[in-house]
């Protein structure tokens, strides 16, 4: 009788052991697929933002071009242009092609700097040299984020993570891609031109 006790006992601990395990994977799966789900939610949020942020009007904002002025110390000789989201100044400093992005709000969101494949950690050289060798490197773009700004920015018509960054440009018979480069070497693919 005591073993056909301890025998039901044991028998009640293992399912009960099996079940919590089973309900402890199901609520995990939850809470991953609900994660998921805010993380669309909040690109999805960030699109509509960005959509109601578009820049009104053809012209470059004249506070836009006085901003530019106190940034960078430069009024004349800088070539400006109107996008969806930003405008844009591309001007000579320092002996380098430099473009400073304003938002809606007149604030200085990054700046772009064309560069060389030298330019890149030596990291990011050699991981694009070995994963990437069929391909051919073309433009490389430094982006550097002006941090206090909340703006993201878009690239290639796409948003990305505001950070300092690289972008890379390979080319192979008729396809060409971007890639991203962190400033510790990291690779990533951001997105496919053709």
């Amino acid at each position: 009788m005591k073993k056909l006790l301890s025998i039901a006992v044991s028998m009640l601990v293992f399912v009960t052991a099996i079940n919590a395990q089973t309900e402890k994977a199901a609520i995990k799966k939850d809470i991953a697929r609900i994660e998921k789900k805010e993380a669309e939610l909040s690109v999805e949020k960030h699109e509509a933002k960005m959509e109601l942020r578009k820049l009104a009007g053809k012209e470059v904002s004249e506070q836009s071009k006085k901003q530019l002025m106190s940034d960078f110390g430069i009024s004349q000789n800088a070539q400006w242009e109107r996008t969806d989201h930003f405008d844009e100044a591309t001007f000579m400093k320092d002996g380098k092609i430099q473009t400073a992005f304003y938002d809606y709000d007149t604030k200085l969101v990054g700046t772009t700097t064309i560069k060389t494949f030298s330019d890149l950690p030596a990291i990011g050289q050699k991981y694009i040299n070995e994963y990437y060798k069929s391909y051919t490197v073309g433009d490389i773009i430094e982006y550097d984020d002006n941090g206090p700004v909340n703006s993201n920015m878009i690239f290639f018509n796409k948003r990305f993570e505001d950070a300092d960054h690289y972008f890379v440009e390979l080319k192979k018979e008729n396809k060409k891609i971007v890639v991203q480069v962190s400033m510790d070497g990291t690779v990533s693919y951001f997105t496919r031109l053709i």
